[in-house]
């Protein structure tokens, strides 16, 4: 009996971790505000590098950064600071390290504000997801209008790392955006 291989987007195909990564969570609708500040933190991590390496640093991060906590990320000092610096299993980036410690105080007051960070990143589309129709990874965009309009608020409200690249990846990771390939397996179930 041959195994019946289900068709995914062409990027979550050539490693286990990136398979597992796309066919579980990549997409998901996200609405808990330690997962979405996560995911942004990851996402500013991740840029000018791959995605496998972020992936596969992923746990280190969790525990370097306190469970993605924003409350006890924000309250990070200068020697929390070295701490990362020298933690060989993240991105040891002094630039990228700090931008996770102002995002969490900047994530902080957005809570305060809207109540959450879920209901405050969830306006940008309107409270639900938008669902593309592409039919190949080449089509997608890397920004749209919504990831502009987000990279420039939450640069207005001082948070770093946040172009309008990251601001898209983030919203295709928390499910913000449905960018699975019309034919991929997961396209119906998000």
């Amino acid at each position: 009996m041959t195994e019946v291989r289900q068709k995914r987007c062409g990027w979550g195909i050539s490693d286990p971790i990136e398979a597992e990564y796309h066919d579980k969570e990549w997409g998901v609708p996200s609405h808990d505000d330690r997962k979405l500040f996560e995911l942004l933190v990851l996402e500013g991590a991740q840029a000018g590098l791959s995605w496998r390496t972020i992936l596969s640093k992923r746990e280190n991060y969790r525990k370097a950064f306190a469970s993605f906590d924003p409350s006890k990320v924000a309250a990070f000092t200068e020697r929390d600071v070295k701490r990362l610096l020298a933690d060989t299993g993240i991105i040891r980036n002094r630039l990228k390290i700090m931008s996770a410690i102002i995002n969490a105080q900047k994530t902080l007051e957005i809570q305060k504000q809207f109540g959450s960070f879920d209901k405050y990143i969830w306006q940008f589309v309107g409270g639900k997801p938008i669902k593309n129709s592409y039919k190949s990874g080449s089509e997608i965009p890397s920004t749209t209008r919504e990831s502009d309009a987000m990279s420039k608020d939450l640069k207005k409200r001082g948070f770093k790392f946040v172009g309008s690249t990251i601001c898209y990846s983030f919203m295709q990771a928390v499910g913000m955006v449905n960018d699975h390939i019309t034919d991929c397996f997961r396209y119906n179930d998000v």
